[in-house]
């Protein structure tokens, strides 16, 4: 579902961006000239963000689409694609088999398009190909699940799965600061992938600083809303009592809180991860438990287009000063509650 990320992170479905998604954009759009004249005429010889150039063909390849993050990957990729008068999208249907994505992308390979950009269904499993890209002179941009060597990419773009849990752990911890003996408890998403330890070990680390606070107890599901209104269920009837509840992923936060719901549970609030709109509306309404998300932006795939983008023309990143793309890119959890949700809100996934 979501990823790996480079060392000393990783993440899911690790230059810093203050808020997230929206900010994204912003950052990566001017594109510099290699070339500056001298001291003075540098900046203005910059091309503004849209101002057409070299023509760059980008290819696309993701996992298949069975999660609303990952639709909302796709979507975006094309969204900023299309933007760019000088940027033609190969696209692939996506497949969560490593062998059918591995062929997506060697015909990709094949086609000689000028750079790729992937999101590996299993970044180990991928790295081959990755490797492949790179040594017949294409740029890779990896997506979000990292493959295993550096040498399979030239730049890694994804979220923050440890900065989530640790993120919500403060968030949780200051409403709860002043709550003799807290409890709280998690619904966590797979149990055999990497980001979902590292969204934990991140709340557990945050906790640390709140010694009122205790965890009590920890459910895995499987980032659907069946297994969340399963599993938030089995949370309910065993706890009867907490006073705030991480769940690491807002799709299978819609059946957390329908479990909520038939059980007829409030006096704790809920926080939730990834950013999905019907979460955003929810904290709007103000009206249930659920007060906060913790955004993984799948806006990182439009700013990977730009990366892209960016490789293809030779060029660098407005508003740095190197004439190269970053090696890495890592995007901020940003906390969104009733103050900031109106911010955030065009950036919701469905």
């Amino acid at each position: 579902m979501r990823p790996t990320a480079p060392t000393p992170l990783t993440s899911r479905r690790g230059l810093l961006f203050g808020t997230a998604a929206v900010g994204a954009g912003a950052f990566l759009a001017g594109c510099t000239s290699n070339e500056p004249k001298d001291e003075k005429t540098a900046a203005e010889d910059r091309p503004a963000a849209d101002e057409p150039g070299k023509h760059v063909t980008i290819g696309f390849a993701g996992p298949q689409a069975d999660h609303g993050w990952l639709n909302a990957i796709n979507d975006n990729a094309k969204r900023r694609a299309r933007t760019y008068s000088d940027v033609t999208l190969e696209i692939t249907e996506g497949s969560n088999d490593t062998a059918a994505q591995i062929g997506q992308i060697e015909t990709l390979i094949n086609k000689k398009v000028d750079v790729l950009v992937v999101l590996p269904a299993d970044g180990k499993a991928l790295t081959q190909v990755g490797l492949k890209a790179m040594r017949a002179g294409i740029p890779v941009v990896n997506l979000d699940r990292v493959f295993n060597t550096p040498q399979a990419y030239r730049c890694w773009i994804g979220g923050d799965n440890y900065g989530m849990g640790l993120n919500a752990g403060h968030y949780i911890g200051e409403k709860l600061k002043d709550t003799p003996d807290a409890r709280v408890v998690e619904l966590a998403g797979l149990d055999n992938l990497e980001l979902t330890k590292q969204r934990t070990k991140g709340f557990d680390d945050a906790l640390k600083n709140y010694p009122n606070i205790r965890k009590v107890a920890r459910q895995a599901a499987d980032f659907t809303v069946e297994s969340g209104q399963a599993k938030m269920a089995q949370l309910l009837q065993a706890q009867r009592k907490f006073d705030a509840l991480w769940n690491h992923d807002d799709d299978q936060g819609v059946g957390a809180l329908r479990a909520v719901e038939q059980a007829g549970r409030d006096g704790f609030l809920m926080v939730g991860g990834a950013g999905a709109l019907s979460a955003f509306q929810a904290i709007e309404r103000d009206d249930g438990v659920l007060k906060a998300t913790v955004l993984y932006p799948p806006t990182m795939s439009a700013s990977a287009i730009d990366l892209a983008r960016a490789l293809g023309r030779g060029k660098g990143v407005g508003g740095m000063a190197e004439y190269e793309i970053p090696a890495s890119v890592t995007l901020y959890s940003a906390v969104v509650d009733k103050d900031n949700v109106e911010r955030y809100m065009p950036t919701g996934f469905r």
